[in-house]
């Protein structure tokens, strides 16, 4: 093995030029940001290297280039499948979880399926920098199975009883999810944060779309950009609540999207317009939830994972079964958002009837299983 074959040499080459500073720090190519990636999924490097190597490309802030680089290395060591179905709409909502409010969004496909539309979401246990409640512990709370191989999730799409799947990372690609620790020890938002939420696992026979959420302003152009990168046909960017793809609930937000691989353009949501009468962001924690405390960790607001799975699952069974409240409105305000953005519906008003419909005759909730 010649110097430049070995991994090793590789990243010292590559931590040479990232981490020098603020003013004297180098870019890197895209293949070399994927070789990087690609040795530290491996484990050919060392983890102190593997550290450096993601935590100077955050300070030095990662180019497009960069940030495309890591996705391929990540999405060459994901297991894909493609489901036999024509469409997948992939739903992204942050890995890491929320922790000021019960997650809503993992009620989302069984809405979707009921409506004629496969859906998948995917996630983790538990990853920095929230480590807060994620789709894996509420679905788990529901009774769902999130131990799914790759495989098994794409057989859930086809059955017309279910029509939607959950899969892990650890399923889908173990060398990612085996950098978690690696990850907690960084604790700082890092690219990969960024980008595996684009592995695209399960696929469409004909198109796959991609539904994710964001919080800063620079987000939707470099989601735009990774996930015309990754071959999604389309992309619809929500600015969520806790960076998930539930809007806010009492007030006006900006969505952007994209068709046919085009360049993303913004529009503007208003949730009274929809007839959603809320006082309330989110849904809400309950107020007799039991607090936790994370060593070492002054700045996340600190959760009990289980009790707050718990309360989002019975929140979500009871919304699918057409309980009113923040949680239904939550599901209603992003369905009519997915499937006008997909051309199911001519407006938004019309679609979010549609998934009142839907949620008011009790159907989707048997398709929680």
């Amino acid at each position: 093995m010649t110097q430049t074959d070995d991994p090793k040499f590789m990243m010292r080459s590559i931590i040479q030029r990232i981490a020098t500073g603020p003013e004297l720090s180098k870019d890197i190519s895209l293949d070399e940001a994927r070789a990087g990636m690609r040795a530290i999924l491996d484990g050919t490097v060392d983890p102190v290297q593997a550290g450096i190597f993601l935590i100077a490309l955050r300070m030095k802030r990662e180019t497009d280039d960069e940030m495309k680089g890591v996705l391929d290395a990540i999405r060459e060591a994901t297991g894909h499948v493609v489901a036999d179905v024509d469409e997948v709409v992939d739903i992204a909502d942050p890995y890491d979880g929320y922790n000021r409010c019960l997650p809503a969004a993992p009620f989302l496909m069984p809405v979707l399926a009921e409506c004629g539309v496969a859906s998948i979401s995917h996630g983790a246990h538990a990853v920095g920098p929230k480590f807060g409640v994620t789709h894996r512990h509420v679905l788990e709370a529901a009774g769902v199975p999130v131990d799914l191989t790759p495989v098994e999730a794409a057989e859930r799409l086809v059955d017309p009883e279910l029509g939607w799947s959950y899969v892990d990372q650890r399923a889908f690609c173990a060398p990612l999810h085996h950098l978690v620790d690696l990850r907690s020890t960084i604790v700082k938002r890092q690219v990969i944060t960024t980008t595996e939420v684009l592995a695209r696992p399960i696929h469409g026979r004909r198109h796959t779309h991609l539904v994710t959420g964001y919080v800063h302003k620079p987000y939707p152009r470099i989601y735009a950009m990774l996930a015309r990168h990754a071959g999604f046909d389309s992309a619809l960017l929500i600015r969520g609540v806790e960076g998930g793809v539930i809007p806010s609930l009492r007030q006006q937000g900006v969505c952007f999207s994209y068709q046919h691989h085009s360049e993303e353009q913004s529009f503007e949501i208003d949730p009274t317009a929809l007839g959603i009468e809320q006082t309330v962001r989110s849904v809400p924690l309950p107020e007799d939830l039991p607090q936790t405390t994370r060593p070492g960790d002054e700045i996340a607001v600190a959760v009990d994972v289980e009790a707050t799975a718990q309360a989002a699952a019975e929140a979500g069974l009871a919304a699918l079964d057409g309980a009113k409240g923040p949680t239904y409105d939550s599901l209603v305000c992003t369905g009519a958002l997915i499937l006008w953005h997909l051309g199911r519906a001519r407006s938004l008003e019309v679609a979010a009837d549609r998934v009142r419909d839907v949620l008011d005759s009790g159907r989707a909730a048997r398709r929680i299983r």
